[in-house]
């Protein structure tokens, strides 16, 4: 029996964030429906590369139910009503104020249900001046000073993949769990409420206490940490880069020893301590550098290994995709079976996920309809 098995979670969801949550939800067993428009989650458009069907509702939307509903029609509101009165979650993160005004408001459905626990997602929050903006995760990433702090020197850039959602779909997921484990010692539902622009402030901590406390936040660094050196890439002689990571000064005596095979560099003032080594960049890379001459790539890499000294390779997504440590699990969908990337969290113990099913749009339109009444 797993974790979340008996629990019900109504969906009123769409995109990427509320599906990146309710998928773990449903992963851990409980049942999930999905409430979707007439013409479906929008993210079932975004492309046609799964067979024929999208890589983003493929990879979010196993192991759930899915209905369609009009929420402004009075018969299938009043149907949604009857689920919420039997789930014990309820989600949304339609745009803001339209749960409410079609009357999902969650503080009236936890007073009507005391023991629901509600999560609404938004853009930029509840209150404040920016709460009612529409938000998708590239705008986020550049309202929160991300893009300004990703990419190389030249120009900002988006991260490559969609992190303001992913990372605001686990907070929602972290502060539901929580909420279920209150409400067994209380008896009692709760309200979460997370937004996109939290969720990825948060992760700009770093950086903001940069700003706020430094005067400046870090410049664009390309394939090059920030704030530690050396943690970047570098090419070994005949082109083909590495990326190496010097943590502390055990690692950088060994680095300087075992990779340049120039012990004195460990020494050098310049570069004893990770500000003094950030401080000359230019003149530690141009040291390294110049000790990679003689070496492939693979003689770079032997001597990283010897020393034991952090590093990875500069992989595409296709190197990736035939990767010895990528875990898969495979996934039916109405187009076929889909091979996915495993979820993260493993049971020691326990065997592999096996995965529910991506449902095709209105899929359990009369199964729900006859279980909860038309």
């Amino acid at each position: 029996m797993r974790a979340l098995e008996g629990l019900l979670v109504v969906a009123l969801e769409q995109a990427v964030a509320v599906p990146f949550c309710t998928t773990r939800l449903a992963d851990a067993g409980a049942r999930v429906i999905k409430i979707e428009r007439p013409e479906g989650d929008f993210a079932r458009e975004y492309d046609h590369v799964v067979h024929g069907q999208s890589t983003y509702f493929v990879w979010l939307n196993r192991g759930k139910e899915s209905i369609r509903l009009d929420v402004k029609d009075p018969a299938d509101a009043a149907l949604l009503h009857r689920m919420i009165a039997s789930a014990d979650v309820f989600i949304q993160n339609l745009s803001p104020g339209a749960a409410a005004r079609a009357g999902f408001g969650s503080d009236a459905l936890r007073d009507a249900h005391p023991r629901l626990i509600t999560c609404d997602v938004s853009g930029y929050g509840e209150d404040g001046p920016w709460a009612q903006m529409k938000a998708y995760d590239f705008l986020v990433q550049c309202e929160a000073g991300l893009a300004e702090i990703t990419g190389g020197p030249s120009e900002p850039a988006r991260v490559g993949v969609s992190v303001v959602d992913i990372c605001c779909g686990m907070n929602a997921h972290a502060a539901i769990l929580q909420a279920l484990y209150e409400r067994d010692r209380t008896g009692l539902g709760k309200g979460v409420a997370v937004s996109l622009f939290d969720s990825i402030a948060e992760w700009m901590a770093a950086p903001l206490l940069h700003q706020d406390y430094g005067g400046r936040a870090p410049g664009r660094a390309g394939l090059n940490h920030p704030a530690i050196a050396p943690y970047g890439a570098y090419a070994a002689g005949d082109g083909r880069q590495v990326v190496v990571s010097v943590q502390n000064e055990r690692e950088w005596r060994s680095f300087c020893e075992g990779v340049l095979q120039r012990p004195e560099v460990a020494v050098d003032p310049r570069f004893v301590g990770n500000s003094a080594r950030c401080a000359n960049r230019p003149a530690l890379d141009a040291i390294i550098l110049e000790a990679l001459k003689p070496l492939d790539r693979d003689q770079f890499v032997e001597r990283l290994r010897a020393a034991k000294v952090a590093y990875g390779e500069l992989n595409g997504v296709a190197d990736l995709s035939r990767h010895p440590q990528l875990r898969r699990i495979e996934v039916e969908t109405a187009g076929g079976a889909v091979s996915l990337p495993a979820p993260a969290v493993r049971w020691k113990g326990e065997p592999e996920l096996v995965p529910g099913s991506v449902p095709a749009l209105g899929a359990h339109d009369a199964s729900l309809r006859a279980e909860f009444g038309t």
